[in-house]
C-alpha cells in the first residue's frame, strides 16, 4: 500500500498524501498488538485498502478506546474544529472499584473524600511502618502499576506521588500502602479529566529569548538533522518545554526530584517526574541538571518527529524559573563557578548554539513543571492541573 515504517518508531507507518485542496501531508498507520490507529484525512479507503489482506475483527470507525483511555472530540467554545482529547475516567473508575472490592474482604474502605493525592506532611521515605508481607508487596506493586498507567493516560496530577512510592517497591511499608488507598481517595472525588491535544500555536516575546554569537564557544555547532528522515510535510509544529526541580527534596538521600513537562504546541506530549542520580549542593545544581535532562528529552522528540516527517523550524522554547541557571545557559560570558556541574553547564549550552533549544526564565508561580517535582497544595495543584486539563472534577 505504500507504506513505510519509520526508523524511529517501526510500528509508526506513513505515506505521503495530498488532500483535495493540494496540501500536502503524511499518513499515518500506528500499530500496538492488535490495535490499528489511521490519522488520515480520507482513513476509511486506508482501512478498506487493509481489509483486502486482513480479517478485521472487530470493523473501524472512529476510535472510542485506546489503550485503557477514552478517545473523544472536544469543542473550545467559540472554535468550529472540535479536537481531539484522550480522558482515563473510565480507567481510573474500574481501578477504584476494584480496590474497593478488594478493600471490602478485609471490612475497610477507602479513606474519607481526599484534596490531594497523598496526605499532607507525609514523607514516603521517612515512613516507618511495618514492612508488608510478601503478599501485600505482591498487591503493592500491582497497584503502582494500575497507577503508573493512569499517569501514562494523562493522570499527571498523581504523578510526582506516584514516583515517589515507585522508590518504595522493593521493601514498601504499610504506611506507603495507606499511601495508596489515600491516592484512590483522591482519585475518587476528582476523576474527571480530559487531556485535549490543542494544535494552537503559543505567541512568544522574541525579547524573552536573547541571541548571541556563541562562535568562539562551540564553534560552528549546529543541531544534527538525520540525514535519512523523509522529507518534512504538513504544518511545522511549535515545541515548549517546562523544566524545574524540588532542591534536595528527599529527606534521607537528599537527592532531587526533577519534573518536565514538554509541549508540541498547545498539546502535552511528555511528561517526566524522577529522582535524579546525584546529591546536588545547591538549587542552581538540581536545576541545571533537571535541565540537561529535558535537553535530551527535547533532542529525541525532535529527532521522532522529523523522522516522522513533521517540519520543525524553530527551536524548542524552554522556561525555567532560576534566573542564575537561564544567563549561566543563555549568555556566552557567563562563567561556571560550581565545576561539578561542567557537564551539564556544557551540554546545555551547546544545545542553545546549535539552535536546539532557547531558554526563557518565568516566575515560579508560572512554571507548569512545578507540580511534578513535589506534593502541592490542593489549590495549587488544581490552579495547575485546570491549566493543563480540562473538566476536573
Amino acid at each position: 500500500m505504500g507504506f513505510i515504517s519509520s526508523l524511529a518508531d517501526p510500528d509508526v507507518w506513513y505515506r505521503a498524501a495530498t488532500k483535495p485542496d493540494g496540501f500536502q501531508y503524511y499518513e499515518y498507520l500506528l500499530a500496538y498488538v492488535d490495535d490499528l490507529l489511521v490519522l488520515s484525512h480520507n482513513p476509511v479507503a486506508i482501512m478498506k485498502g487493509l481489509e483486502e489482506f486482513y480479517r478485521l475483527k472487530d470493523g473501524y470507525e472512529k476510535p472510542t478506546r485506546y489503550l485503557g483511555a477514552q478517545v473523544l472530540q472536544w469543542r473550545f467554545p467559540d472554535e468550529l474544529q472540535p479536537k481531539w482529547a484522550f480522558s482515563s475516567a473510565q480507567y481510573v473508575k474500574e481501578a477504584i472499584r476494584n480496590v474497593e472490592l478488594e478493600l471490602a474482604k478485609h471490612d475497610l474502605r477507602l479513606p474519607a473524600k481526599a484534596s490531594t493525592p497523598l496526605p499532607q506532611q507525609y514523607r514516603p521515605e521517612l515512613d516507618t511502618s511495618p514492612l508488608l508481607s510478601d503478599e501485600a508487596v505482591s498487591y503493592y506493586q500491582s497497584q503502582i502499576s494500575i497507577l503508573r498507567w493512569a499517569v501514562e493516560l494523562g493522570r499527571i496530577d498523581i504523578y510526582v506521588d506516584v514516583a515517589m512510592l515507585s522508590q518504595h517497591l522493593v521493601h514498601p511499608r504499610r504506611g506507603h500502602l495507606e499511601a495508596v488507598y489515600h491516592i484512590y481517595s483522591y482519585l475518587k472525588s476528582h476523576e474527571r479529566s480530559t487531556m485535549v491535544f490543542d494544535d494552537a500555536l503559543v505567541t512568544y516575546s522574541q525579547a524573552d529569548f536573547p541571541t548571541f554569537d556563541w562562535t568562539d564557544f562551540y564553534g560552528n555547532v549546529s543541531e544534527a538533522i538525520p540525514s535519512n528522515a523523509p522529507e518534512p510535510r504538513g504544518n511545522p509544529v511549535q515545541m515548549t518545554a517546562f523544566v524545574d526541580a524540588n532542591h534536595a527534596g528527599n529527606q534521607v538521600t537528599r537527592r532531587s526530584h526533577s519534573g518536565i513537562l514538554i509541549y508540541c504546541n498547545s498539546a502535552p506530549i511528555v511528561w517526566y517526574s524522577k529522582a535524579q542520580a546525584t546529591v546536588e549542593t545547591s538549587t542552581f545544581g538540581s536545576e541545571f541538571v533537571a535541565l540537561r535532562i529535558a535537553t535530551e528529552l527535547i533532542e529525541a522528540l525532535r529527532y521522532k518527529l522529523r523522522m516522522f516527517g513533521i517540519p520543525l523550524e524553530e527551536p524548542t522554547n524552554v522556561l525555567c524559573d532560576n534566573k542564575s541557571m537561564v544567563d549561566n545557559s543563555t549568555i556566552p560570558s557567563s562563567t561556571l563557578k560550581k565545576k561539578h556541574n561542567a557537564i551539564c553547564y556544557h551540554r546545555v549550552r551547546e544545545a542553545v548554539a546549535a539552535k536546539v533549544i532557547r531558554i526563557a526564565h518565568i516566575p515560579t508561580g508560572q512554571n507548569l513543571a512545578d507540580m511534578f517535582t513535589k506534593p502541592l497544595g490542593g489549590s495549587k495543584l488544581h490552579e495547575f492541573c485546570k491549566r493543563i486539563l480540562y473538566h476536573m472534577g
